[in-house]
């Protein structure tokens, strides 16, 4: 089975997102740039980390570093709290000491299974997991900064108390990680030049052209590690910020086409309305009074 790259939707610009699934929600293999963190709050979840089925107990955790392959089985009565963040919420560049180890270093070589850990940092952890999605459901006043003072508690007890891993790497999973990093990176490249000139008319061939491929290359490439095609994903982007412009702003039709990428007015409203399954006009009414 495929591979493929999940982009997680966050809200607002707080890239950090917390949410249950049941134990019967399958999620097939995947990766993504962002830390993952899985807390067992009932029942036991079963998770596939490369060749292996990775048991996770009731009151347990496990996370995933940036670019790390993994799945979920079917795991009966089970639940689990699943957190996501980008490592950019912690400005590294300004805060990190100068003997502290990188921050997908410490994802990468510290122990994953809370089952490696000590009983204390079981319970630190757990307290600030607890927190963090209380912060998340309760939606109070700070709750940001909230948030980023959790994180950030996360951040420096990871540091401080966090075991390494003994176990050796298997060469294959090596070459596998080594792979979904290269092409991360690659693919962090095509979604910064998207984020930069969506407003503007972008080619096929050009944006094969700025990743150095050709475009009967890039076309796989992309396909092959997000599950879509460059374009379907440049339209999807396009609408996403058309989207995040009707819910905030009182403007013309063809000043929201303009600011979202589109060629025409006209073009705008048949598209949206075949992704969303509403107007624009009336898509904007739902937030604003007209």
């Amino acid at each position: 089975m495929s591979v493929y790259l999940e982009r997680p939707e966050f809200e607002g610009n707080l890239l950090f997102r917390a949410f249950i699934n049941d134990g019967m929600t399958i999620v097939y293999p995947h990766w993504h740039k962002e830390i993952e963190i899985i807390y067992s709050i009932r029942g036991t979840v079963n998770i596939g980390v490369g060749d292996d089925i990775v048991p996770v107990s009731e009151g347990e955790i496990y996370f995933f570093a940036s670019g790390e392959p993994h799945y979920f089985l079917a795991s009966p009565n089970s639940e689990r709290i699943v957190y996501q963040f980008d490592l950019s919420l912690f400005d590294e560049k300004n805060v990190k000491s100068v003997n502290d180890c990188s921050l997908i270093e410490l994802f990468e070589t510290g122990e994953k299974h809370s089952s490696k850990w000590s009983k204390s940092l079981i319970m630190e952890m757990k307290k600030l997991l607890q927190q963090l999605f209380e912060e998340v459901e309760k939606d109070a006043p700070g709750k940001n900064y909230a948030l980023f003072h959790l994180l950030f508690q996360l951040i420096t007890t990871f540091y401080r108390r966090l075991p390494q891993t003994q176990i050796k790497v298997k060469k294959g999973a090596k070459s596998s990680t080594i792979k979904y990093k290269e092409n991360l990176e690659q693919l962090d490249r095509i979604f910064t030049y998207v984020e930069n000139h969506y407003e503007e008319s972008i080619t096929l061939e050009e944006i094969a052209k700025f990743s150095g491929f050709s475009s009967y290359y890039f076309t796989r490439f992309f396909k092959a590690n997000t599950g879509t095609t460059f374009m379907s994903f440049l339209t999807e982007y396009r609408i996403n910020q058309a989207k995040f412009i009707l819910a905030n702003e009182k403007v013309p039709m063809i000043e929201v086409a303009e600011k979202s990428g589109f060629a025409s007015v006209k073009t705008f409203h048949h598209v949206f309305k075949e992704q969303v399954g509403i107007s624009p006009l009336k898509y904007q009414k739902k937030f604003l009074e007209i």
